[in-house]
């Protein structure tokens, strides 16, 4: 059934939040956080890991970078459109009225674990190629191991931020359930080449989000987002002019 694994993303993602606020109440200031540092290390390091597949490669035991000067306009052109838009403040005003909607006025962290929660479950390579696949093929073996890895996120930043973090589940279930949707019309504009730069613009902001688990809020990833039209409008020229 085609769609099945974003619902069973979904649901995951729900039973994460569900879990980690029950684990809330149980742990310490000082354990939540060492737990959020940790989760941040780790999401660091799989960030790390999707940028390094899709910038290096190795020809002859030769290691060499690609796409590095694609990937850098990427990122700049589409931090100047997140902030003259300001996306992360509109996603934190969306956090606040969520907050007001579920009358959960009290909970300081609500739309602050919201846009990272979303930040982490829906940029990465993995939402764009499993719902892909999914759509196309029917085959959600991708969507189901990422539904196994946001479960477990999920339970740690639920067991930090609180309820907000479930109303990620929403975003996810929209954005995968688009591309899954429409994955037979995407799929013949989606090159080998438009997949890997997306994923690895995907993977930074990853990185990103991971910095301010680890180290508090610096990055603006959420101001970030437009560089994912930077590699499909190069894509297109580069059709154009071919």
């Amino acid at each position: 059934m085609k769609g099945l694994g974003t619902l069973v993303n979904f649901a995951a993602v729900l039973a994460g939040g569900i879990i980690g606020m029950l684990l809330k109440n149980g742990i310490s200031e000082r354990l939540r956080t060492i737990v959020m540092q940790a989760c941040g290390m780790s999401v660091i390091f799989i960030g790390a890991a999707g940028v390094l597949c899709g910038m290096l490669t190795v020809s002859g035991g030769v290691i060499t970078s690609q796409n590095a000067m694609l990937i850098t306009a990427a990122l700049v052109v589409g931090g100047i459109i997140g902030e003259l838009i300001n996306i992360e403040k509109r996603l934190d005003n969306l956090g606040e009225r969520l907050k007001a909607m579920v009358k959960s006025s009290g909970d300081s962290k609500f739309a602050e674990g919201f846009v990272t929660a979303t930040l982490v479950i829906c940029v990465g390579a993995m939402a764009i190629v499993g719902s892909l696949k999914d759509g196309i093929s029917g085959d959600a073996s991708m969507l189901y191991v990422k539904a196994v890895l946001d479960l477990v996120i999920i339970v740690v930043l639920a067991a930090v931020y609180g309820i907000g973090v479930m109303f990620s589940a929403f975003p996810l279930l929209i954005y995968q359930g688009l591309i899954t949707a429409f994955a037979a019309v995407l799929e013949p504009l989606m090159s080998e080449a438009l997949i890997s730069n997306l994923s690895c613009v995907g993977s930074i902001l990853v990185f990103g989000v991971g910095v301010n688990l680890t180290f508090g809020n610096k990055i603006r990833v959420g101001n970030l987002l437009p560089a994912f039209f930077v590699p499909v409008i190069y894509e297109i020229i580069l059709n154009f002019l071919g």
